[in-house]
């Protein structure tokens, strides 16, 4: 499987990350979250096989996170209903996204991602 990259492509760190990807000659597929968005289905499937909590998925920094008030409406809601409201518009979802036969990383930190590679 070759690594799929989802990114916004506005969003700075997904362009630190993506540039990253580039320096290092590690080939990707290049998906755009909100265009096309990742589905309930992917992102139950990306959530288990990532390790991490459902919370670590959203966008916490963003603004639809906010306007939405998630912060105090996720601690009472189903990973069903989180994982609906995530598939619901990708601007919810953290990112950028990197998927590979080795594992999921989710948001950019360098340091991370040169260890995972």
């Amino acid at each position: 499987m070759k690594n799929l990259f989802i990114e916004y492509p506005k969003c700075s760190t997904c362009q630190k990350a993506k540039k990253w990807l580039e320096e290092n000659n590690i080939k990707f597929e290049d998906r755009h979250i909100v265009e096309n968005k990742p589905t309930e289905e992917e992102l139950s499937k990306w959530i288990k096989l990532s390790n991490k909590d459902i919370k670590n998925w959203f966008n916490t920094s963003g603004l639809k996170y906010r306007e939405l008030n998630l912060k105090d409406k996720l601690p009472s809601m189903s990973d069903t209903e989180k994982v609906k409201l995530l598939a619901s518009d990708g601007m919810l979802v953290k990112r950028p996204i990197l998927i590979s036969d080795k594992g999921i990383l989710i948001g950019f930190k360098e340091k991370e991602w040169k260890d995972f590679f």
